[in-house]
């Protein structure tokens, strides 16, 4: 398993251009191999004493922070439907994203455990 984790600050007023942007996203990252991508929209986002969300996208007023996460099979799926996505003409149709990728946080990770949906664990 193979997780890649995104911090977005979006307008509020654009959750619904979000969902639309991440509902096409998700469909041509599946078919890339992605094995499952949650979208989740703020809502319990306190702000810290030190950092937080808001702080790490640099998010202004009237944005919510949209909190996402894609599970990928292994680190070389996803490096590979990565240099393959880039290559297909429809990564461009999808259009301006609803938000400023300028702040976006993407990051990968190695997960150290995991407990599943299914009762599973692993570490």
């Amino acid at each position: 398993m193979y997780v890649a984790g995104l911090v977005i600050p979006v307008p509020e007023d654009r959750m619904e251009a979000y969902r639309q942007w991440a509902e096409f996203s998700g469909a041509f990252f599946r078919e890339y191999g992605c094995l499952e991508i949650v979208d989740s929209w703020e809502d319990f986002v306190p702000d810290g004493k030190t950092t937080d969300f808001r702080r790490a996208v640099a998010a202004k007023p009237g944005e919510k922070i949209v909190l996402s996460w894609q599970i990928w099979p292994d680190k070389e799926s996803f490096q590979a439907a990565e240099a393959r996505m880039h290559e297909d003409p429809r990564m461009d149709s999808a259009g301006e994203p609803p938000f400023d990728a300028s702040r976006l946080i993407l990051g990968c990770f190695q997960p150290l455990y995991a407990t599943g949906r299914d009762g599973t664990s692993q570490g």
